[in-house]
Order: structure tokens, then sequence, then C-alpha cells
């Protein structure tokens, strides 16, 4: 059996995996970069920001297709601008080849006959290409080009798509579209105080609700509606609403991401600021993928990758747009958490009942109160009454004095950061005095004061002037919106309060290892076992000791040499099934079972008409945890590292984590932490604990090998790896390397 040479682990396994090596050139895209601006793979480590202040603020703005002729389009579009213009202050300057004014305003024929160098260029034309030389020669700062028929039609308008994208980049001008809107340019509310939240949606329509919260009483700063992206794209207004001071929160609706490492830079951004957000990403499922391609003509992404994405950078991803609207108004406005304790306080002990059996079940912790507390509360609570947590009152205290002691004596409790009060009907008088003190409590502490208004109607006078009115109650109408917002507000200010930026541990140099990997490299090909297990051991994961034999002879010597009993493998670059097969024979303990296994495995390889390079003749390894651990790459985020349960049935669990590198070491315990099987690990059925350490090493080593590697390998599969008793390490026991 195998002896351990697993060694002693420092206490940062990064420090196991960085070490660096030789230099080599540096490339984005085809354009050289200066060093240390990315990583091995060469995408960016940081996100430029692009200055957008004139563009929401401009002061001077060019309507180009502006008319005032009834009946027209672009006469209702025009008058929207104006009156936009005049709210913000800009002056406007139609252009237009045939008309001397738009609604009384001196109009010019072309762009380049502007008074004045304008920021912004708002083209009401069917095709915005012909105008973008003009643009970058009267030096306009931003466009936006509400134009259709690109990318979401197919091929054609994507190839139209892409010329524009390509002027655009050579001009200078930054576009807004095309396919895009008039939302950035509405009537938003300057009454409003507090935080606000930040708007980015692909789709218009997908906005209206966040936009609505203003009559909530939630204001809104910004409406950036992307549409297809030729140019400007989400990750450019996450950047910079991330860094804007107004900002509280940052609401998405998105279809298609354009470019994935773009889009994780922002949300670094934000996460380093601290700025929450909150998105819908469509494309869950293959019909929402398919429809998201057609209306914007971007990639939606594997989902999966998609999801594990957005955690790693603390995106919250939910999946209604009234979840949207809720999440990111709580998270715009309420302060950081004191407590992470829940509390449930209702009249009724059957509603309570139900909330917290919900809230539990979504892994929100509700703590029971001490017995001091509870005896507190039964100053005014009849004694019959349970207000351990849930809290019922049962109805009659809210009515007078007792109503608000009870509240402020919850609040009041250091292990309770949130009091939610669900309130299912309105029944005055009774409900607007506590709607009542729950706003006056909110008004005194720190702590956040959450209410659920489950009435159908709302437009009692509770909800719509008493609750609404206030800025430091929470508001919902559905348990589950107030769960989801609770829960999201509580992980975010976790995940911040311990986020350490991937990109600023990024390897910026290949390691030792790379020189020795590349030469194993065969382009457009698949690596035979024996080739796959030399590339891990370049990348210094474990494998069992073994030898590639070509005759039986010499696997009776390879036998000894490696140690009975013996595992013997047929090995050839096309073989990823060789169990099925019958191409693997297990626990040979002699001579003569070595020969006669070595003549059945190239007899069956014959047979099947399998080209093999070799038997592998290989150490048996000690039995333990079987996981796989991989790597493949995504269209939008590139390589990816994936971990999960092993084995013969891995397709069959699919019990598997993914992460977008660069991660560290928590993100790698945090994807064993999300395994349904994760108990294995742990020991179970009196087996022992299985080296977890020498397991997140290994998903370390791959991330190394996959960021240094990728431009030359396409996917990479170490199944079984297994994982031994702690303190023993993990081998690899079988691999399969394919080359791009």
């Amino acid at each position: 059996m195998l002896g351990s040479t697993h060694g002693t682990f420092t206490t940062d396994l990064r420090a196991r995996v960085v070490a660096c090596g030789e230099e080599r050139g540096n490339v984005v895209h085809g354009v050289a970069a200066a060093p240390g601006d990315v990583d091995v793979s060469g995408r960016a480590l940081y996100a430029a920001v692009p200055d957008l202040d004139r563009f929401f603020r401009p002061e001077s703005v060019a309507v180009v297709g502006a008319s005032d002729a009834e009946g027209r389009p672009n006469t209702g579009i025009t008058r929207q601008l104006l009156a936009w213009a005049e709210r913000v202050g800009a002056r406007v300057h139609p252009v237009h080849p045939r008309r001397e004014s738009v609604f009384g305003l001196p109009c010019v024929p072309s762009l380049g006959a502007l008074p004045e160098t304008v920021d912004l260029a708002v083209l009401l034309v069917a095709d915005p290409l012909p105008l973008i030389a003009e643009l970058a020669e009267a030096k306009v700062k931003f466009a936006v080009a509400f134009a259709s028929g690109f990318a979401e039609t197919g091929a054609e308008g994507a190839a139209a798509q892409e010329r524009l994208a390509e002027a655009v980049k050579a001009s200078g001008v930054r576009l807004l579209g095309p396919n895009t809107n008039l939302n950035a340019f509405e009537r938003f509310r300057d009454d409003l105080d507090g935080p606000a939240v930040a708007l980015i949606t692909q789709s218009g329509h997908q906005g209206r609700p966040v936009f609505t919260l203003q009559e909530l009483g939630v204001r809104l700063s910004h409406w950036a509606p992307t549409g297809n992206e030729a140019d400007l794209e989400t990750a450019d207004f996450l950047a910079y609403f991330a860094q804007r001071p107004e900002v509280g929160a940052i609401a998405c609706y998105v279809e298609g991401l354009k470019d994935g490492r773009s889009f994780l830079l922002a949300a670094d951004r934000a996460a380093r600021a601290g700025v929450p957000v909150v998105a819908v990403k469509v494309g869950r499922t293959e019909t929402g993928a398919r429809t998201a391609a057609s209306h914007t003509g971007k990639l939606t992404g594997a989902d999966k990758v998609v999801d594990a994405a957005m955690r790693q950078y603390g995106v919250i991803r939910v999946d209604g747009l009234d979840e949207l609207q809720d999440t990111a108004a709580l998270l715009a406005r309420a302060r950081r958490p004191v407590a992470d304790g829940v509390v449930v306080y209702s009249i009724s002990g059957g509603t309570g009942a139900h909330f917290a059996d919900l809230a539990t079940a979504a892994g929100l912790t509700l703590p029971t109160l001490s017995d001091a507390k509870q005896d507190e509360l039964h100053q005014w609570i009849p004694e019959y009454l349970s207000v351990a947590n849930p809290v019922d009152n049962g109805g009659h205290p809210v009515g007078d004095w007792r109503g608000r002691k009870i509240i402020d004596a919850i609040l009041a409790d250091p292990s309770v950061g949130v009091l939610v009060c669900p309130i299912t009907g309105p029944f005055p008088p009774m409900s607007d005095k506590l709607a009542q003190d729950l706003v006056d409590a909110a008004e005194t502490t720190d702590k956040l004061v959450c209410v659920v208004w489950g009435s159908p109607v709302g437009t009692e006078d509770a909800y719509r002037r008493t609750l609404l009115g206030s800025s430091r109650v929470a508001t919902f109408r559905t348990f589950a919106n107030c769960i989801t917002a609770v829960r999201a507000h509580l992980d975010h200010h976790r995940f911040t309060a311990a986020y350490r930026s991937p990109f600023d541990d990024a390897p910026r140099t290949p390691s030792p290892s790379f020189r020795k990997a590349r030469t194993l490299m065969r382009p457009g090909q698949r690596l035979s076992e024996h080739a796959a297990k030399q590339l891990l051991r370049a990348y210094g994961i474990r494998v069992p000791r073994e030898q590639l034999v070509t005759s039986a002879a010499a696997a009776v010597r390879a036998a000894g040499l490696v140690g009975y009993p013996v595992v013997m493998k047929a090995s050839g670059a096309q073989l990823a099934h060789k169990t099925e097969l019958g191409l693997v024979k297990v626990g040979l303990t002699s001579a003569s079972q070595v020969r006669d296994a070595y003549r059945e495995l190239t007899d069956i390889a014959r047979y099947e008409g399998v080209g093999l390079d070799g038997i592998l003749v290989c150490q048996m390894v000690a039995k333990g945890v079987e996981m796989v651990v991989g790597v493949t790459r995504d269209a939008l985020f590139g390589p990816t590292v994936t971990v999960g349960l092993g084995g013969v049935l891995v397709e069959v669990l699919d019990d598997t984590a993914v992460r977008v590198p660069p991660f560290g070491e928590d993100q790698a315990r945090a994807m064993l932490a999300e395994l349904r099987g994760r108990a294995l690990l742990e020991g179970v059925r009196g087996a022992p604990p299985a080296d977890v350490d020498a397991l997140v090493e290994v998903v370390l080593r791959v991330q190394r090998m996959a960021l240094e590697l990728d431009g030359e390998l396409s996917e990479l599969d170490i199944n079984p790896l297994m994982v031994l008793p702690r303190g023993q390490g993990a081998v690899a026991l079988d691999a399969l390397a394919v080359c791009r």
C-alpha cells in the first residue's frame, strides 16, 4: 500500500502553488500589455472605468435626425430629449439635413456643422455606421444608437453589429446600443433622500419595476439601458456606479454578458467598495438562454459557471423582478448589521410559525431569546404565549402602550440584528398603531426593521403613508421577498467584511512548472493517461508509482519495481473510458497474473481497434474518498476549475462545484462546502476524515495549470483523485487531458 509522502503544509496553501519563475510575454486580445497589468493567461487584472459623467449629465447634446413633424416617431423622442436636457441643464443642437429649425431651435445639417463640441450625440437614424467617422471628427464623447436590426436578428445583423463595433473602437467615441431606448433620459425624482439604486438593464421594459420604486419612496440615481452592447457594456456601468458616492446598491437585468472577465473585474470593484450588486441573469434554462441570445445576440454562458462566478464576487443573483426591486431597495438603504440574529414578531402564533419555518429553511438564524429577555417580554405579553422566537403577542398589546415596549425590548437584545413583523392583513385601528410603533422604533435604532404587509389591497393608510413614508423601515408584500432580501443583506455584509480581491494575488509570471508542461502539449490531440499524469507531475500533483511497458516481460519487471499488488491499465490517446472496455485490471499479486493481464489487455485493445502507447503498471493505492478535479473552458469566462465527487458514477452523481480563476484558498474550500456529498470528506460510517488540505492544494495547483496553459489546454479531468485519510495526501489515479 502507498506510504505517505504528502509532506508538511504551510499555513497558507497559496505559497505552495504560486512560486514564480521565468517571464513570458503578456498579451491581451492580441495587444501587448505592460507586465503586471495581466495575469499569466493574458487577461486583465484591473477594470478600466469609463468616465460617464458627461454621458448622464452632459453640458451639450446633439440630436441627429431630430424632428417636430406630427406623426413622426422621431418627434416624440425629440420632445422627450428636449425635456430631459432642460432638467439636466444641457444645451440641445438638432441635426437634420433638410430642416432649419426643430421645436424652435436652430438646426444644423451635419455633425460637422455643430457650433460647439458636444458631450453626447443621440442618433435617431436607421443605420448609425456612416455617422461614426463624423462623430470622431467632431470630437463627440458619447453617442446613443437607438436603431435595431443588429445582432438580435441573426447572423446578418450580427455581422452588421460587428462592423459597427469595429468602427466605434477605431473612432474613440463611446457608444451605447444599438437596440437601446430612452431609459437613460427618464424623469428621476429629485425630492427623495438617502442612498440610491442605480439600474442597468439590457431590456428596457424589464427595468420598469425597479424604476417605479421611486413611487414607494426609494431613490433612483441612474438607468443604463445597454441594449446590444456593441461598445459600452454592463461591466462599464457597473464599474462606474460602484464609485459613485450616491449609489447604495446596483440592480441589474442581464440577458448576456459581453465579456466574462470585464464583468468580474467590475464586480470586484463593487465588492472592494462594499457596494451591493443584485442581478437577474436569464439563461437558467435552455429555453431562456435561447431567447436571451435572440434578444441581445450575445452568449448567455453556461449557467452553472455564471452562477458560481457571481457568487465569487458577491453578486446577489435573484430570479424575479419583484425580488430584484425589493432586494436592491433594502440593500441600498439598510445600515450594516450589528448581529445576524433574526426575530419574528407577530400578533399570531400561526403567522410567526409560518414565517419562522420559511426563514430557517432559507438559512437565516433565529436565535432563542434568553430566559431573562423572555421574562421581560412577559411583563406585557400573557405567560401562556411563546416569546422565545417567534414572539407571539396575542394581538391586544399592540393596541396600547405595551406595543412599543415590546418592540424596544426585542431590539435591545444584543443577539438580534433584524426584527421582522409579518402582518398578513390589516386590522385597524390596532394595525395602524402597530405600523406607527414599528416606524418610530426604527428611527431610534441601528438595527433593521422589516414589515411584511400582506394585504392584497395595498391602499391602507398604515401601508401607503406610515410604512412607505419611512426610509428606516423595509416594507415587503410577501414573506418570500422579505426573506430573500434579509438573507442577501446579511450575506452581503459578511462577504464584504472578509473580501480580499483574488486579482491582487493572481499570478503574473509563470511558475517553474510551465516550461516542463509545455513540452508535453500536443496541439489538437488528447494525451494518453501516462502523458496526462506527467503533466500533473510537472505541477506537483501526486500520482502513483507507475511504468509504461510494451511487453509482458517488461510488465513483470515493472511490477517488481512498483511493488505488489499492482494495477494494470491500457494507455492510449483515444482511451477515455477504460473500465467500460475491460481495460483495467486491479489487485494483481503475482508475476503470472501480470503476464496474463498484459496479454488480455492487449487482446481487448486489438479487438476494439484501440491504439495503445503501452500498458501502465501502477502502484495500488489505499482506499480513500474518490473525487474529481477538472478544467474546462467556458465561452465567456475562459478556464474554469471543477471539483466534485468522482469515480465511475461521476456523471450520475453530478455533485460538483465550479469556480472561475483566479481564486484563493477560501474559494477552494467554499467549493467543497457546496457539495451535497461533503460529509464523505468528514468521515462517515467509521471512515476516517479525508485529507481536505491536500485536496484543496490539488485544486489550487490545477487552477495554476489552467491559467498558465490557457492557450494550450482545452480540458483536464482527474478522476478519480483518491483523497487519503488526513495527513496522507491525495493521489491522482487517472487523468485525461485534451490540448487546444
